[in-house]
């Protein structure tokens, strides 16, 4: 194989390109991630030309496979690479684990292969039916009196699961069910006079977060009630049945699609920077919308409906100013009174309605109100506004239109345009679910069905965007991204994986009353989703300088440690163990405890993975604070070894490697200090107090590098080993994260390292 090509400026260029050979967005940032297969994999899309290919999302998951494995056994030549493709293109190779072998065999045959050879190794050919498995299990079942385990004879190549289901029925086949044998067999002892205690039930499996509660419940497609039937019909005519849900999750879960729809009625608020955040957030979290849509989109189509509405004496306009508005709705406190202008003539409205659209008014000198219902309880159906005019230019549209479509006359009807069967939204709206319909069905169109479900919200944290802003407004957060804070932008650039918050939200359920759940369960939720996906390394917050007195200045000793005990898959690890090295100063103490045993005058401890125990000799303090800056050791080299009672952690000195980079590490405190507290006194306690811990081993100021919609330094985490998980910062600089897998990963001029501590090992309130 070739020599891999320098990667682009930017990772998102590599996820453009694996998606152009049929993987999901998702599947293709993930095989972004790892630098040296991502570059196999595009020497081989290149090589191959497999984005002229036809090739479906099964076997771009192969050629992903091809290349991580690739990348495991090291190059294998363009002979035997080619005929790995071509069997992946021919379907002979049908599974990961097949092209897994095949590279296998690949390192360590000669070119060209026998086929048949090839063949047996890799499982070429290999078909069985489900029967013809569970005739094979049967068979096993039979002739072995003393089952100890299942011995796959020829079935190396099946389906696992298939396998599984088979050897269940013939278990069960055999020796039936296992309720049925248990009743026998009390029977039996007991008598038929005595009652044989019952089986428990089966445990029914688990149903899907979309299966029960409040989406369980939501109606099917055209379940919702219409003015008249056919707008029904017509809607699942359109639709074909397949319902098109907000939530991306419900929608996957029941076959539909989902739109993304902008709300950009508002010139004067709506930049389109937001727009392209919450597109990134989506993604980011593993979401695709079906299709990206703006209210703005409508406009010609909502003016029309509007001049429909007016024709239908549903709505006039209103020359009041907003105090007086304010005065007829009953300033929140008493009942409406009708506006004077609410029984002014159809023409009349028209001819007004087309002065405010051709630029005759100026803002707030009159507006659009729908004629609704005054004597209704709801406010809701108090006449809205429908239209307003505001002097802005749109970020779309530009400056043809004088007037705008409000919030509460575009949601509705751009859902009906959409054929949006289940508009989702948070108890806000309940009130607004009456509107929404009365709407729909003054015009006579097909009207969706909106439905309302709690918000969730994490105990001490601030999740009101209006409380956020004013932290961000008066500094005491630096962004939206701050790590302190709970947005989407924050939790990403903190370091937590986007599948943690998923499998968080999808275990709580939805249901229609708000949830309030305490931080330490999504930080657990957190630390489950970490603990076999990321490296673990050593490390040192407060690091204390340790000679060793009885080796040679240039005394090193290379220890090789895996990255994860459990995962060998993330590789290892070298690190040099020299005559100095660093400890963390928490494990010494002057003073000696017996409940203590790390180190101590005349105690010895072991170094995680370090060849030899050490003991100590001396240390040396500083005459002014009086605290310990240096200590001196014996390396117990000679003789058997001493069993430590203690291990502890070490980093290499930094002069064994190049001129360290710059860092700066955040321990990041949280906002409030005490959960259950009152909104306003939480929110009045972080502008007070809000507090970041830094430890900075440089002052200087680096620029921050632009992130990748869907990759970024956030995405390199590890666990520190009895401190915490950790992931890079976006004002990271690391030369190495944008060079070729063919340069030595090492530190660079300019370097500046910053850490977020993504989430502490353990549940422990001290270490927040």
């Amino acid at each position: 194989m070739s020599k891999p090509a320098k990667p682009p400026s930017g990772s998102s260029e590599l996820v453009t390109l694996f998606s152009s050979i049929g993987l999901s967005p998702s599947k293709a940032a993930e095989a972004a991630k790892n630098a040296k297969s991502a570059q196999i994999l595009k020497t081989l899309i290149s090589t191959h030309d497999l984005t002229n290919k036809s090739i479906d999302e099964k076997q771009a998951t192969l050629f992903v496979a091809l290349s991580g494995q690739i990348t495991k056994t090291g190059e294998l030549g363009q002979e035997k690479e080619s005929y790995i493709v071509n069997n992946i293109f021919e379907s002979k190779l049908k599974s990961v684990d097949q092209v897994n072998e095949a590279v296998k065999f690949a390192s360590s045959h000669d070119f060209p292969f026998d086929d048949v050879q090839f063949g047996n190794a890799c499982g070429v050919g290999f078909s069985i039916t489900p029967s013809e498995i569970l005739d094979i299990a049967k068979i096993y079942v039979n002739e072995h009196s003393e089952i100890t385990g299942w011995q796959l004879q020829g079935l190396r190549w099946a389906n696992p699961l298939e396998v599984k289901n088979a050897v269940e029925t013939a278990f069960l086949d055999i020796f039936g069910a296992k309720s049925t044998a248990s009743s026998a067999k009390t029977k039996a002892k007991a008598g038929p006079s005595k009652a044989a205690k019952d089986e428990p039930e089966p445990v029914p499996p688990k149903k899907s977060v979309f299966e029960e509660g409040f989406l369980g419940s939501l109606h099917k497609p055209g379940g919702n009630p219409q003015i008249h039937s056919e707008l029904r019909e017509k809607h699942l005519a359109t639709t074909g049945g397949a319902a098109i849900f907000v939530n991306f999750g419900y929608a996957a879960h029941h076959g539909g699609k989902t739109y993304l729809r902008y709300d950009d009625t508002n010139p004067e608020k709506e930049e389109g920077v937001y727009f392209e955040s919450i597109l990134e957030m989506i993604r980011w979290l593993g979401f695709e919308p079906w299709k990206i849509t703006y209210s703005s989109d409508y406009f010609d189509e909502l003016y029309e409906l509007a001049l429909q509405l007016i024709k239908r004496d549903k709505a006039y306009v209103c020359h009041c100013t907003q105090e007086q508005i304010r005065i007829d709705r009953g300033e929140g406190k008493g009942s409406p009174k009708p506006c004077i202008h609410r029984d002014r003539p159809i023409s009349e409205s028209l001819l007004e309605f087309e002065a405010m659209k051709d630029g005759k008014y100026r803002p707030k000198e009159a507006n659009l109100r729908m004629k609704q219902d005054l004597s209704d309880p709801n406010p809701q159906m108090w006449d809205l506004t429908a239209y307003r005019i505001l002097d802005a230019p749109h970020h779309r549209t530009g400056s043809k239109w004088k007037i705008y479509p409000t919030y509460d006359y575009t949601h509705c009807l751009v859902d009906s345009f959409e054929n949006i069967s289940h508009s989702l939204c948070t108890v806000e709206f309940v009130l607004s679910r009456q509107s929404y319909e009365w709407l729909c069905d003054a015009l006579e169109v097909y009207k969706p069905r909106q439905s309302e479900y709690g918000r969730l919200n994490l105990e001490g944290t601030i999740m009101s965007k209006r409380k956020i802003l004013r932290l961000v407004k008066e500094g005491y957060v630096t962004g939206w991204d701050d790590p302190r804070l709970y947005t989407l932008i924050a939790l990403r650039r903190r370091g937590i994986p986007p599948g943690s918050i998923v499998s968080f939200v999808s275990g709580l359920g939805v249901s229609t009353t708000g949830t309030t759940t305490e931080t330490v369960r999504f930080e657990h939720s957190i630390r489950q989703y970490l603990e076999t996906s990321v490296p673990r390394v050593f490390m040192v917050l407060h690091p204390l300088k340790v000679t060793i007195d009885n080796v040679p200045d240039d005394y090193c000793v290379w220890v090789e440690r895996p990255l994860h005990p459990k995962v060998p898959e993330l590789g290892s690890t070298r690190i040099p163990f020299t005559k100095t090295f660093y400890i963390e100063a928490d494990d010494f103490r002057v003073q000696d405890a017996k409940d203590y045993f790390r180190l101590a005058p005349g105690k010895s401890v072991g170094l995680f993975q370090a060849p030899f125990p050490v003991t100590y000799l001396s240390h040396t303090m500083d005459p002014v604070t009086g605290g310990v800056t240096g200590l001196t050791v014996h390396l117990e080299n000679i003789g058997p070894p001493k069993k430590p009672k203690a291990f502890i952690q070490w980093v290499p000195d930094p002069c064994c490697f190049r001129e360290p980079g710059s860092y700066r590490r955040r321990l990041a405190k949280k906002l409030m200090a005490e959960a259950k507290v009152d909104a306003e006194k939480r929110t009045a306690a972080a502008l007070e107090a809000s507090a970041q811990k830094e430890t900075r081993g440089d002052s200087d100021d680096t620029p921050v590098p632009t992130a990748d919609q869907l990759l970024g330094n956030e995405c390199v985490r590890f666990q520190a080993l009895r401190v915490a998980y950790f992931a890079l910062d976006k004002d990271t600089k690391l030369g190495c994260l944008s060079e070729g897998t063919d340069v030595e990963a090492s530190r660079r001029e300019g370097d500046y390292i910053v850490l977020n501590r993504v989430v502490s090992l353990k549940e422990d309130s001290s270490k927040n």
